[in-house]
């Protein structure tokens, strides 16, 4: 049997290591063992009632056939209307692209606009799939490490520091995965500032965490910001987080004409478009009550402020608390040099994430898959009960260190 080849963009690329820290923990769970899962980016609530009856109600109503590539115009509507209330910026149904989740749009504008030689800014701590994105579509992912005394975020000296004449794409992702750290007006116009000044650089504001928002100030987006930057952001957003419905599988991105036109015709090679009945669900959420999102970010902000105070009263450990989303990113330099009760030296922050999987049953991720060390990624979607078991669990762990 002839062995199949396998192209480059698949065998240079890896596996979503917050996907495999997950599905480890559901095999040990599996197995039997008590874990105690902080590794998931999904909200432990329920899609809303009403959204749910409205995806009801268009299979009923027969609402089960193709729409067009760039969504059906009951959410090319909504998406205008979300936008412009909250962000202040108004477009086109051709400035619009929908997809099977953000994650795909971001995918397809790396696949529509990058080639060999050139460069993607990435600040870190980085969500997971951002490098591999582009590597998969021939690109060459430049790291830009953004220190915790910086809050995590990227400033305009470092930016101006990582531009090239290769730079095509600037990748912002506010509320940020993995830290939760979110960028103020003033910082997002200081940004601007830089990017104005190299015409070359497109930027992709990965939003998709903004409406889980924890901070004294309204959210704001670059593109709303720097209005003169409008005409190369791509601003990528979706329901998945904010209505708890990562299942119904819906993003969309809103940028250039040209830009989105490249995308959906990539799109209408690749899957048509997304399920005509989680769009109708998608459109009901954004122009629908948004008490539900309201009572969701109450209740991460009480979790994230526990969760906070919990790991900072560990001596070997120190969290700074977040602006948005639902994710701690605490520093677990106090470990590293320790010894774990079996003898094992804890030479990084993988081997304080395994010790705390092995040896109390705590699921998280490692810092190094988000591109800064020594840290980890701790998810507080999930219930206070389980908040409050795994921090307890995470100290007696530190604490049995010598």
């Amino acid at each position: 049997m002839t062995d199949i080849k396998l192209t480059r963009r698949v065998t240079s690329i890896r596996e979503s290591p917050s996907t495999a820290a997950n599905q480890k923990a559901r095999d040990l769970k599996a197995e039997g063992r008590d874990i105690l899962d902080l590794t998931v980016g999904e909200p432990d609530f329920d899609t809303p009632d009403s959204i749910k009856d409205v995806g009801i109600k268009a299979i009923q109503d027969g609402e089960t056939k193709y729409t067009p590539v760039n969504g059906s115009i009951a959410l090319r509507n909504a998406i205008q209307h979300d936008f412009g209330k909250r962000l202040g910026i108004e477009f086109g149904h051709d400035q619009i692209s929908v997809g099977g989740g953000g994650k795909q749009i971001i995918f397809v504008a790396m696949m529509a606009t990058v080639e060999e030689g050139d460069e993607v800014i990435i600040p870190a701590p980085y969500w997971v799939s951002y490098p591999d994105m582009v590597i998969a579509n021939g690109g060459t992912p430049v790291i830009v490490p953004c220190s915790e005394e910086a809050g995590f975020k990227l400033t305009p000296d470092t930016l101006e520091a990582a531009i090239t004449p290769s730079s095509r794409w600037l990748i912002l992702n506010t509320p940020s995965n993995p830290t939760g750290a979110a960028y103020t007006p003033d910082e997002l116009v200081a940004l601007g500032e830089v990017l104005l000044r190299h015409p070359q650089v497109h930027i992709l504001c990965d939003e998709i965490y903004d409406r889980i928002w924890f901070a004294d100030y309204d959210v704001k987006s670059i593109a709303s910001m720097v209005p003169d930057l409008l005409e190369r952001t791509l601003v990528v957003n979706g329901v998945s987080k904010s209505y708890a419905m990562t299942g119904w599988r819906i993003g969309y991105g809103v940028g250039p004409v040209k830009l989105i036109g490249a995308i959906n015709k990539l799109q209408s090679q690749m899957s048509s478009c997304p399920s005509s009945i989680s769009q109708a669900a998608a459109a009901a959420a954004l122009v629908g009550d948004q008490s539900s999102i309201e009572a969701c970010v109450a209740a991460y902000k009480q979790r994230r402020d526990h969760a906070v105070e919990m790991i900072n009263a560990i001596p070997e450990l120190s969290c700074l608390s977040p602006d948005g989303a639902f994710y701690l990113f605490p520093s677990c330099a106090g470990v590293i040099g320790k010894t774990t009760p079996d003898g094992k030296v804890i030479e990084n922050d993988l081997d304080f994430v395994l010790y705390l999987l092995d040896g109390v049953g705590v699921a998280s991720v490692h810092g190094a898959a988000y591109g800064v060390e020594p840290h980890f990624r701790i998810s507080t979607a999930t219930s206070m009960q389980t908040i409050e078991a795994a921090c307890d669990r995470i100290a007696q762990a530190c604490a049995a260190l010598t």
